[in-house]
């Protein structure tokens, strides 16, 4: 069986992952047409603005590790890409990041409006809990547990508590665990919850569920250290939003802490506890190890 030393294309898994994606959510969308036709442009506006998709992506290649299906995955991915957008479009108000560019383009607010953008950002977070009852129960995940594991990671405890974090410590000098804390929930809660509701959709083992559970939040970790990198280094060309920001905003960053090269190091060693945590899987979590090497190595 030459093809099982075949090395994993992972160019064509994001590729196909993204196109079902892209699809499946201009489906569960209202058009653009639809009334308010402004209201629906804006949201389709940010939500196609060519981002990666890499939490759909992780997602989904967290169900296919626990013998799941994409179709059946696929309403808990566009649910969370829609949590992710609507969180992208209000991290960018004046009122919080006060940001001119996002994947390349022009803000959402910058185009429609302070006002539409946050009824955009209102709208699709709404609308990815419409998109959620889409999925199947399954033996061990009712309705109400995915409602809960979404809501929860993107609530006041978790993604609204980072950004609150955040907005608190601009200008102040952090400590290390005070950062831990915004990156853990800004960040780390919804790619953790990304990687679970994926094995969820595929009625995944406790086990399971528990190594995805550390693999996500490593893994999310070691995304936003890397973003702070990032930010540092790289162009608001390359990167599509723009660059420097963190430190205009006085913001605290692992680079403005540790350094860039401790910083490096503590990224290689979340990657590293992300990949041990697949060890149950024996294998056949192989997307899941491409994606994680793809967010250690990506230079925007």
């Amino acid at each position: 069986m030459a093809h099982a030393d075949k090395p994993f294309d992972l160019t064509r898994y994001l590729r196909t992952s993204n196109a079902a994606v892209n699809h499946a959510l201009k489906r569960f969308l209202p058009s653009a047409a639809t009334a308010p036709s402004t209201l629906h442009k804006a949201m389709r506006y940010s939500l196609f603005a060519g981002g990666k998709r890499m939490r759909p992506a992780l997602l989904l290649a967290a169900a296919e590790a626990c013998g799941g299906s994409v179709v059946n995955a696929l309403p808990a991915a566009c649910a969370v890409e829609c949590i992710h957008t609507y969180s992208l479009i209000h991290d960018d108000l004046p009122s919080m990041d006060n940001d001119d560019l996002r994947r390349g383009k022009p803000t959402n607010h910058k185009v429609y409006g302070e006002g539409i953008a946050i009824l955009a950002g209102d709208a699709l977070l709404t609308q990815a809990f419409e998109i959620l009852t889409h999925s199947k129960a399954t033996q061990r995940y009712s309705h109400r547990e995915l409602v809960l594991e979404l809501s929860r990671a993107s609530g006041s405890l978790q993604l609204i508590a980072g950004q609150v974090a955040d907005l608190e410590g601009e200008g102040k000098k952090l400590s290390l665990s005070k950062l831990l804390y915004i990156h853990k929930r800004k960040t780390s809660a919804l790619l953790c919850s990304a990687s679970r509701l994926g094995g969820m959709s595929a009625n995944c083992t406790p086990t399971q569920l528990r190594a995805l559970t550390d693999f996500g939040y490593h893994i999310g970790l070691a995304f936003q250290v890397i973003d702070d990198i990032l930010d540092v280094t790289q162009t608001s060309e390359k990167l599509g939003k723009t660059a420097g920001k963190d430190i205009a905003a006085q913001k605290a960053t692992y680079p403005s802490i540790v350094g860039i090269e401790k910083s490096r190091q503590i990224a290689a060693q979340l990657t590293a506890n992300a990949f041990a945590a697949l060890k149950p899987f024996k294998g056949k979590a192989t997307a899941l190890e491409a994606l994680a090497q793809l967010l250690l190595h990506r230079d925007n």
